[in-house]
């Protein structure tokens, strides 16, 4: 939680070094979770995460295949043990609360509520919408040493500029460095 109690919107996301979130075919196997980046931490910091429906049909719910290390199986039940909200024009379900309008609303509600900082995962377009609608508090981007060529990039359809202010880095010995914006 930010200093003054209200709950944040916080953007936390690897980055390709040409700026893609996916490669071309939707790969991620590219992202390094080494243990000196402590998302432990930020975990810990948040309550909530935000999905678009695309990205909660894919990793909402997702379970480690059989076999994987526990390492991994606990870090997706400390992600699956966070409350989900879904916002889709389309889809509704029990599983998660679902949002279908009125996007700066909801998330006005959501940060006057108590609580811990909000996890804004994803998809693009749900990026774009927080992007243009200015509700996005922080930015935390993990720039990885790798250049993919193709794919989804970060940032689609943002209408205006936005200039932001540098508050933070953080450089990691796989050579992931985290840069950390706020809004001016």
């Amino acid at each position: 939680m930010s200093e003054h109690g209200t709950r944040r919107v916080l953007l936390d996301l690897a980055v390709s070094l040409d700026g893609f979130i996916e490669g071309k075919d939707g790969e991620t196997d590219w992202c390094i979770m080494g243990p000196d980046m402590k998302f432990d931490e930020f975990l810990n910091g948040i309550d909530t995460i935000l999905y678009g429906r695309k990205s909660y049909d894919i990793w909402g719910k997702y379970v480690p295949e059989e076999g994987a290390s526990e390492e991994e199986t606990d870090f997706w039940e400390r992600i699956n043990s966070k409350e989900k909200i879904v916002f889709s024009r389309t889809k509704d379900g029990d599983d998660a609360v679902y949002i279908r309008d009125d996007i700066p609303g909801a998330v006005a509600r959501l940060k006057a509520q108590p609580g811990r900082d909000l996890w804004l995962y994803g998809g693009a377009g749900l990026i774009s919408t927080f992007v243009n609608g200015g509700l996005i508090d922080e930015f935390r981007l993990s720039v990885h040493p790798v250049v993919l060529g193709d794919g989804k990039p970060l940032f689609t359809d943002v209408r205006e500029r936005l200039n932001l202010k540098l508050a933070g880095t953080r450089s990691f010995s796989s050579g992931v460095v985290q840069l950390i914006y706020h809004r001016n």
